[in-house]
């Protein structure tokens, strides 16, 4: 199979992303292209977690995979890095921009990139919704999860609730330490189901940012399941979380977006700094 053109999703795609809150575009990105990501962030993370880039928690045990491996925040903001310049302009690939503009159907920025590692038995991500974080006003975000390595439920990969991008964002429970690294938990609504997606290298998933949906841990032997991962809202968008600074066009405009305000969902503004 050849790279889909960003340019042509069919009416069918765009129905499904309504209707379900998500899309696989496969192959967006080329082999070369996956291979150079996945060996420029293991590269970075060689001697383990890096200050000021890697999520870095002082709960995780001497002996979670994570501990070696956290997730990587905002690699874009690091020009100073070899992976500053690899996630910047991955992040505005115009292939991703192109899909974005179609289903947000007005332009886009750019506010988030990350990089997962979730090596073997690492972990997983209770569902949650992007949005809860994010805050945007009015409408939502949308995200493009990049897989860098095959993903599956054996390694750990995402699990999305269809339709529940529908669905108002909820105030999260608490998860259970024992399968998730984080610590909210979204229960699925009556009537909705878990779906498992299967995913190759080079597949981008997008999907709504009220899209319930999360991870399983990494229960392969020696399989990663890294990504590479961004988030994205309408350049118009009236409200944003603070934590989201410099919102860029895929022409390369730094734009202003005012913070969010209100209690959000819980009655309380939220602090996290990012989708969990």
């Amino acid at each position: 199979m050849t790279a889909q053109t960003a340019t042509d999703l069919s009416l069918e795609q765009r129905k499904q992303f309504q209707r379900d809150g998500y899309i696989i575009i496969p192959r967006l990105f080329e082999n070369s292209e996956v291979d150079t990501i996945r060996d420029a962030f293991m590269e970075a993370n060689a001697k383990g977690p890096v200050p000021g880039l890697s999520e870095i928690n002082p709960n995780f045990r001497e002996n979670d995979p994570l501990a070696f491996y956290p997730r990587m925040m905002h690699p874009h903001r690091h020009p100073e890095m070899n992976i500053g310049p690899l996630a910047m302009s991955t992040m505005l690939d115009p292939r991703i921009g192109a899909v974005l503009a179609d289903l947000f159907e007005e332009e886009p920025a750019a506010v988030q990139s990350m990089f997962y590692f979730k090596p073997p038995g690492a972990r997983g991500q209770d569902l949650h919704q992007d949005n809860y974080y994010l805050r945007v006003k009015p409408g939502t975000c949308i995200a493009a999860w990049t897989a860098v390595d095959a993903a599956d439920p054996e390694n750990g990969g995402l699990v999305v609730v269809p339709g529940s991008s529908s669905c108002e964002v909820m105030c999260p429970e608490k998860s259970d330490s024992t399968l998730f690294f984080t610590s909210d938990h979204v229960p699925i609504p009556e009537g909705l189901h878990e779906q498992p997606l299967s995913m190759n290298a080079g597949d981008v998933l997008f999907f709504n940012g009220s899209l319930i949906h999360g991870s399983y841990p990494n229960e392969s032997h020696d399989r990663f399941r890294r990504a590479f991962i961004c988030h994205y809202v309408p350049a118009a968008s009236a409200e944003l979380s603070h934590w989201y600074t410099n919102p860029t066009t895929f022409d390369g405009r730094v734009i202003d977006i005012p913070g969010a305000t209100g209690g959000g969902p819980c009655g309380v503004a939220t602090e996290a700094k990012g989708p969990h």
